[in-house]
Parts: structure tokens; sequence; C-alpha cells
């Protein structure tokens, strides 16, 4: 069995969110958890993950995308698949530097990551900030 093209794995995290997208020589699909992306339920998540797509203009219509997403919520999955359709496309255009400054000037989080995490909660209290109420009366 012989490859044609060549095939890239790229991975994307935010938060606790983390997706791992194969691209291959194809038609431009792209399936999010077996899901075609033209059918995601939820539309603002549809179109932050459209957004490297088109960004990259036709480069995408040439590959197809397999995007496996887990942990975390809704719109930190949809961050996940963008860093990680956004990463494998510049990798499979063999790290194309207009590309590169298109993606980092749109966002710079788009290939780099956020690095925003979670306070850890304190001893003694509720949460990472929350007090216990005191009455001077």
């Amino acid at each position: 069995m012989s490859v044609k093209g060549k095939i890239v794995i790229a991975t994307g995290k935010r938060k606790t969110s983390i997706a791992r997208a194969i691209i291959k020589p194809g038609e431009g699909r792209v399936w999010i958890n077996n899901v075609p992306l033209e059918i995601w339920p939820i539309e603002l998540a549809r179109l932050k993950m459209y957004e490297p797509l088109v960004i990259a203009g036709d480069l995408w219509k040439q590959v197809d995308i397999y995007v496996n997403v887990k942990g975390g919520g809704i719109m930190s999955q949809a961050d996940a698949v963008r860093m990680a359709i956004a990463r494998g496309l510049l990798e499979y255009a063999d790290s194309n530097p207009e590309l590169r400054k298109i993606f980092t000037e749109y966002d710079r989080y788009m290939l780099s990551g956020d690095p925003r995490r979670t306070e850890p909660e304190k001893w003694g209290r509720y949460s990472a900030r929350r007090r216990w109420q005191k009455s001077y009366r």
C-alpha cells in the first residue's frame, strides 16, 4: 500500500481540551469526532473552527482533515480544534512564512496557544478568591 502525498498530525490544546488533527491529501472535507463540520450542531463553535480554513484560502480544499477532540467544554473544544487545524495546515504547507504571518496577525493564540489556566483553590475557602463574610455587629 503506497501513500500518495504527505500526512500531517497536529495537536491543539485549550484549558483541558485536547484536539488531534490528521491532515491528508483529499477533497476539502473536515470531520470533527466523525461529524462533518458543515453540520456541527453549535453554530458559534462551528464558525470558530472555520476561521483557520477561511484564512488559509484554497489550501484546505486540497486536503481532508480528521479531528478527534475530547475534554473541556464546547468553546474550549472549538478553540483546541481551531489550533490543531491551523498548526496542521501550516505544517502541511511546509511552514510557509506568509501563512504563519497571516495566522499570527489574525490571532496570535491560533498557533501558540492561550496560557491562561484556572487559579487553584486555597485552603479553608470555597473557591480561589472567596472568603468568609465578616460581621462586626
